[in-house]
């Protein structure tokens, strides 16, 4: 296609938007000219079905539950008087409690102001709130925020090594919304035991986010907490970054709320319209099933020309590929549905991947973010009339010019800066597409059977972990090999799982299992002492 094709083609399929300072190009997407025509009667359907969900009905059946991260920013929408109180409310509180630590008025242990903030969380628990940090994080800001996303012991004490000595100016967020979730609990644990260690009381440092009367609602009421957010049933963790799991992380950090809010509420509003080419949620969903051929067969690579969005790609790889990877649509019809995603940040990736873009498989389409504005201040020059700045832009140009003479297909996404606005802004658009792409693919977007699977797998693990530990405590002193230790437990048909636990227990101080050496590492016997 030539230059000229390719402007006419950019004029005619570009959505802009100068009131938010929001620009969207489908125009390197190879679609027909009749594809909007045809898909016409698909994706009013799907804001049908979106017009429901924000109404109040069951949009996850599997659950039984209904869907309504729209209202956090809009509770005026909630279908229910009660959950619009329940949601003003805790954003009140979510105010009030950030100026009491900032001011003082709740103050730690030993009479400290707090200056840092440690979450604890897994998946849509850390995720959006690392992101935000990250994103909109500036060095005058009040607090300093920390994460623990994970049970590894090793990941945890690296964090343990930057703030061991002020836990008692560390305020601890623990966030899970049933309050079991086995990651959080164990961070929990680790750093309650931190603090015992240092004679502090974990209580009078700690606040959680979960919902009413879960596990960890119970264990901070009865120990007398500083602090309990809501969080309810029916707010996914990888749409909760709008729910008391973001804002209040980001009130803590000093990053206004409010703006955030507003440009999510904002975008919710422009991709409510049911005109296509003035919806760019529908735009990009669109995109997303032609691209796709339906059936997930390319990949999306998030490309964003900004450091502070090199955790976006990170995000969005939750919210879609949790979202639409699915077995079985709506219709218990097996479609394996799903697309992949995975990212890099400009011009990052012109020194790793982008060699296999242009020259390898063409089973992806990239998806560019655009930030027009380098810096707050005057940038030096680097070269006579060119600034740092500008050759990033232009690895952005050079990246999207060179796909384009490859026929690999692209979206780019413009805004002017980033801040609180654009980024609830970018975040509300993605969780559109995905709503609006799903029900174009007829699947349930709000559930995750899969991660409940491996949940019970693990499960299984810890309990054959456990049965392990209670044979070789019986029999101390005396060796066995794995296979044996499988037939004396009664696992017989785990033997993979039993020698795969022997090997992690033997590397470990833990528990006290030696692995004896041999060259023959399946003829190994495992003992404790």
């Amino acid at each position: 296609m030539n230059n000229q094709r390719l402007w006419e083609r950019y004029k005619k399929y570009l959505y802009h938007n100068s009131k938010f300072g929001f620009t969207l190009d489908i125009s390197r997407m190879n679609f027909p000219r009749d594809y909007f025509t045809q898909m016409e009667e698909k994706i009013q359907r799907a804001y049908q079905a979106m017009e429901k969900l924000e109404k109040g009905v069951i949009a996850n059946p599997d659950e039984n539950r209904m869907v309504g991260h729209y209202w956090l920013r809009a509770p005026e929408l909630a279908f229910d008087k009660e959950i619009k109180t329940e949601i003003e409310n805790s954003l009140r509180k979510i105010k009030e409690f950030t100026h009491k630590v900032h001011s003082g008025e709740i103050l730690s242990e030993k009479q400290e102001l707090f200056k840092n903030v440690l979450i604890i969380g897994i998946g849509g628990s850390s995720l959006g709130p690392q992101l935000a940090a990250d994103a909109l994080g500036k060095k005058d800001h009040r607090m300093t925020i920390y994460f623990l996303d994970n049970t590894d012991p090793d990941g945890m004490d690296r964090v343990f090594n930057l703030i061991n000595r002020e836990l008692d100016e560390t305020l601890v967020i623990v966030i899970s919304k049933s309050g079991g979730t086995i990651e959080t609990r164990n961070g929990m644990l680790e750093v309650k035991q931190r603090y015992s260690a240092q004679g502090l009381d974990f209580s009078r440092h700690v606040v959680c986010i979960t919902q009413y009367d879960s596990k960890l609602d119970k264990i901070a009421k009865s120990q007398g907490w500083l602090e309990r957010f809501p969080l309810w049933d029916w707010v996914g963790g990888r749409t909760s970054i709008t729910s008391p799991v973001g804002l209040l992380p980001c009130a803590l950090q000093g990053i206004d709320i409010d703006a955030f809010l507003e440009g999510s509420r904002r975008c919710d509003e422009i991709t409510r319209q049911e005109e296509t080419l003035a919806n760019p949620a529908a735009m990009l969903a669109l995109m997303w099933y032609f691209s796709t051929e339906i059936k997930g067969s390319r990949q999306m690579v998030i490309l964003p020309y900004k450091d502070r969005l090199q955790l976006f790609s990170k995000y969005l790889q939750q919210l879609i590929m949790e979202s639409l990877g699915k077995e079985k649509d709506l219709d218990n019809k097996t479609v394996n549905q799903g697309i992949t995603v995975f990212g890099n940040k400009g011009s990052t990736d012109q020194h790793s991947y982008v060699q296999q873009l242009l020259d390898g498989p063409g089973d992806f389409f990239v998806t560019f973010i655009e930030v027009l504005k380098d810096r707050e201040n005057i940038s030096p020059e680097v070269e006579d009339g060119v600034t740092s700045g500008d050759y990033l832009h232009a690895f952005f140009l050079g990246t999207r010019r060179a796909l384009t003479e490859k026929d690999r297909e692209s979206i780019t996404i413009t805004i002017e800066k980033i801040e609180p606005f654009t980024l609830g802004f970018l975040i509300a658009l993605f969780e559109r597409a995905v709503g609006l792409y799903a029900s174009l693919v007829n699947i349930n977007a709000y559930h995750q059977p899969a991660v409940e699977a491996g949940k019970k797998a693990a499960a299984k693990a810890i309990n054959i972990h456990k049965k392990i530990l209670y044979f070789l405590s019986r029999e101390k002193g005396k060796g066995f090999t794995a296979q044996e230790i499988a037939q004396y437990i009664g696992e017989e048909g785990e033997i993979e799982t039993v020698f795969k636990i022997l090997m992690h227990l033997s590397s470990n101080l833990d528990h006290g299992v030696t692995r004896e050496t041999t060259e023959d590492i399946f003829t190994a016997r495992f003992y404790i002492s």
